[in-house]
């Protein structure tokens, strides 16, 4: 089992308890493969409804994706609302969108109810633009409020000068109900939760495989096997996210390893309003964007880079993400960078997390694309409603199953598809620069 990754977040984590790892045979209800935010929702969410859990962590609770994340918890998905219309009616996407926002406020409610430390939420989060989108902006603003309710406000580029003082921006839409927060420290008190209501959490154990007893009389129950243990239990809930192997079987070849690269400055004191007027998290609407947010009162934690390259090399980290701020920000190009780090994320090619009924009695809650604050935990609720007979609604991810990832082809042609978003990003703004916009 390893520590947590240098991050930010490790290093302002609450004090936790630490989970032992699985010795022997228990028997559950439910057995959780994963302990990221998509495993915690769906144990808490299960035995808030009655129902035994044991999970599985391969490493510490918390420590992957879930743990060392941007922070934003917004409402949406990783795929877009107009691709979502396209291929399922305006009404399914409708009924999607609703539960991207009830996993906004699962996450806020959670913090709330139960008085969970060291989360600081802190609500807004500005859409940026880095090219001219004036029209575009209020035609998406009035069509989110005619269709689904929720209303963005418009930001002209005079306003948001103010708030972000670079010339590379131009409008911007602000969210006023989704916010930014610590989410390994939500984790943690996620799992004090389940514990506290009697749920059994093993770090340092992973899965090695499953299997389904057939014989009569059975009742049909899994096997999850460990090194040193087993669970048995009637349903198998697959959690796992960027950093799952075989193990997961169809699962994992489902969904690719995305990586995502975050930094966190030096303190900037009095020098940070020169910059950065607002508390709101921001990130541009590029297909592979910058995303940045102030933490302890004058630091950035600025994070972005979307690839397939799992770069963990701190020093080259630190330029390549200095370099993304100063494009930004020139006039903070010394600035120094204490901590870097990068996270995997599990990408499914269509974009939408897998939550489903994989076989009778295996489910599956992940792959949420870099949008997992708010879907995950919607995603465990649903998955938890279905399991216990609650609701069907897990029937709206349907159109979204497990579709092959592309094997060994799969990351090479992932990072084709990038490097082409890029250069149409790249397109879109020297045009608007030259047009003298």
């Amino acid at each position: 089992m390893r520590d947590y990754p240098n991050t930010y977040y490790s290093a302002t984590r609450r004090p936790a308890s630490d989970h032992a790892p699985l010795r022997g045979t228990v028997t559950a209800d439910v057995c959780v493969i994963g302990g990221g935010l998509a495993g915690l929702s769906t144990a808490w969410e299960l035995i808030r409804r009655g129902r035994s859990v044991a999970l599985l962590e391969a490493q510490r609770i918390g420590w992957g994706a879930s743990g060392r994340n941007g922070g934003f918890v917004l409402q949406g998905w990783s795929e877009g609302l107009r691709n979502i219309e396209a291929r399922c009616g305006r009404d399914h996407a409708r009924a999607l969108f609703g539960l991207s926002v009830e996993g906004v406020e699962i996450v806020r409610d959670t913090i709330a109810v139960h008085s969970l430390p060291g989360c600081n939420p802190t609500t807004g989060k500005l859409s940026v633009t880095r090219y001219e989108a004036a029209d575009q902006l209020q035609r998406h603003r009035d069509h989110m409020a005619r269709t689904y309710g929720y209303d963005f406000t418009y930001i002209d580029r005079p306003t948001l000068r103010g708030l972000l003082k670079s010339d590379i921006y131009f409008q911007a839409l602000r969210d006023p109900v989704g916010f930014h927060f610590h989410p390994l420290n939500y984790c943690l008190g996620l799992a004090d939760l389940v514990t506290g209501a009697g749920g059994r959490l093993f770090e340092g154990t992973a899965m090695i495989g499953m299997s389904r007893n057939h014989t009569p009389g059975s009742g049909g129950r899994w096997r999850v096997d460990t090194v040193d243990g087993s669970i048995i239990c009637h349903d198998v809930v697959m959690c796992g996210g960027g950093y799952g192997g075989p193990e997961f079987g169809p699962l994992r070849r489902a969904f690719l390893p995305i990586a995502t690269y975050v930094v966190l400055t030096e303190r900037l004191g009095d020098r940070l309003s020169d910059f950065v007027a607002t508390t709101d998290a921001v990130g541009d609407d590029r297909r592979s964007s910058d995303y940045y947010r102030i933490v302890d009162g004058d630091r950035l934690l600025w994070g972005g880079r979307i690839t397939t390259r799992y770069e963990q090399d701190e020093k080259r980290l630190a330029a390549l993400l200095r370099q993304d701020i100063t494009g930004v920000f020139p006039g903070l190009a010394d600035v120094r960078i204490e901590k870097a780090w990068s996270g995997l994320m599990g990408y499914a090619r269509h974009k939408m997390p897998h939550i489903a009924k994989v076989e009778e009695g295996l489910w599956s809650c992940s792959s949420f694309g870099g949008h997992g604050m708010n879907t995950a935990p919607i995603g465990g609720r649903v998955v938890a409603e279905a399991i216990t007979g609650e609701s069907d609604r897990i029937r709206f991810f349907a159109p979204y199953g497990l579709t092959w990832n592309g094997g060994i082809f799969g990351p090479p042609a992932a990072e084709l598809v990038y490097t082409g978003l890029r250069l149409m990003d790249f397109w879109q703004e020297s045009r608007s620069r030259r047009q003298g916009a």
